[in-house]
Order: structure tokens, then C-alpha cells, then sequence
């Protein structure tokens, strides 16, 4: 049982690194993606098919090939040009590609809340005298964040546990920590049992935040 005790607290040790880098990330991907989905509905052919690209790029690959790219791919493509230079710490680049990966999913997510605002607001918007900017900031883009609140915690709740392959990359996550442990004691079943119970014991409560903020939107909508 020590053992397993053990496994979970160094797991543990990795918590900070994968809540900050999930929090960044989501934080990163409402902003970029909004910016997305508006490009994505635009009328103005070149700005979407940009978006729809960028898009589909980012959800056709997996994260680590992606963080990949970005924590080693990148300084090699600019060391080949003479510069010296690498990430300072492999967490800006995790915390990077974490929020250009969520801004891909968002994107859909904002889009969706936002062709679900009636039209008849965004006309009623503009005879009153409001430009289309304006109405979208004031109006629209507020009430479609109120019906995707959910799917941000969600995403929220699936980024903490997409962060596990940043391990690969070096990352002190809660799997790189309870790997690093396992490769010292060679305890591997209470090593990733600890990894495994750390991670419920942060997506089981989120989740059942996530449930109560559903239930609440849909009896709003009801009322």
C-alpha cells in the first residue's frame, strides 16, 4: 500500500503543470477560436476556407505529433538559418500547441453557439441603428458564450487528460512524473495507478461541474 501512496504523490507533484497548461490552453483556444469561427462564417470566401484549413489541419493530427513540431521542430528550422535559439522551457511550447489545438475544436463549438442565436436579434440589432460589429459584440457573441459555457468546461476537462503526451516531449506532467518515478523504482503497476487516480481525482469533479452548469442552462431554457 506505501507503495502505491508513493506513486500517487509524485503523480501529484505534476498537478500545477497540467492545470496551468490546461487553463492556458483553454483560455488560449476561447480567444482564438472565436476568431475562427467568425472567419469561418464570414462572407468573404478567402477568410473562411483560411479558417476551414487551419481547422481541419489541426484536427486531422494528433497533439504530440504536433507538440512535437513545436518544441523541437521549430528551433531546428531556426537554428538551420544560424540563429541560436531553443525554448527556455519545453512548457511554453506545451502550453502553446495546447491552445493552437483547442482553438481548432472551439472554433466549431463558438460556431454552432453562435448560428443558434435567432437572426431575428441581429436584425432587430441593426434597426436600431447598430452596426454588424457592434451588434455581434453586444449581443450575439454574449448569449452564444451562455450556451457554450458547458462545452468549455468540457474541453476544459478533456485537455487535462490530452496534456498526458506532453510527457514525451519532457513536460513535468502527471504522467511524466509518475514515469520518471517508475524508471527509478521500477514500480510500474503503483506508478500509473498513481498517475490513473490523480487524474480522476481531478476530471470526476470537473465533469460533475460540467453536469450541474447542463442542467442548469437547460432548465433555464425551459423557464
Amino acid at each position: 500500500m506505501e507503495l502505491y501512496i508513493d506513486g500517487f504523490l509524485v503523480a501529484l507533484k505534476g498537478v500545477p503543470v497540467t492545470v496551468g497548461v490546461s487553463i492556458f490552453a483553454v483560455a488560449l483556444g476561447a480567444i482564438l477560436g472565436l476568431g475562427l469561427a467568425l472567419m469561418k462564417i464570414s462572407k468573404v470566401k478567402i477568410v473562411s476556407i483560411i479558417a476551414k484549413v487551419y481547422i481541419d489541419i489541426v484536427r486531422g493530427t494528433p497533439l504530440i505529433v504536433q507538440a512535437l513540431i513545436m518544441a523541437y521542430g521549430i528551433p531546428q528550422i531556426v537554428q538551420a538559418y544560424g540563429i541560436d535559439w531553443r525554448w527556455s522551457a519545453l512548457v511554453i511550447p506545451a502550453m502553446i500547441v495546447c491552445g493552437l489545438n483547442s482553438a481548432a475544436y472551439m472554433a466549431e463549438v463558438i460556431r454552432g453557439g453562435l448560428q443558434a442565436i435567432d437572426d431575428g436579434q441581429m436584425e432587430a440589432a441593426r434597426s436600431l441603428g447598430m452596426s454588424h460589429g457592434m451588434a455581434m459584440k453586444l449581443i450575439i457573441i454574449p448569449q452564444a458564450f451562455k450556451i457554450i459555457l458547458p462545452a468549455f468546461g468540457n474541453e476544459f476537462v478533456t485537455l487535462i487528460k490530452e496534456t498526458s503526451v506532453l510527457s514525451y516531449v519532457g513536460v513535468l506532467e502527471i504522467l511524466r512524473r509518475g514515469t520518471l518515478w517508475n524508471s527509478t523504482t521500477f514500480e510500474t503497476f503503483p506508478a500509473y495507478i498513481g498517475v490513473a487516480c490523480v487524474y480522476l481525482l481531478l476530471t470526476i469533479p470537473l465533469s460533475k461541474v460540467v453536469t450541474m452548469m447542463e442542467k442548469k442552462m437547460s432548465q433555464g431554457k425551459e423557464e
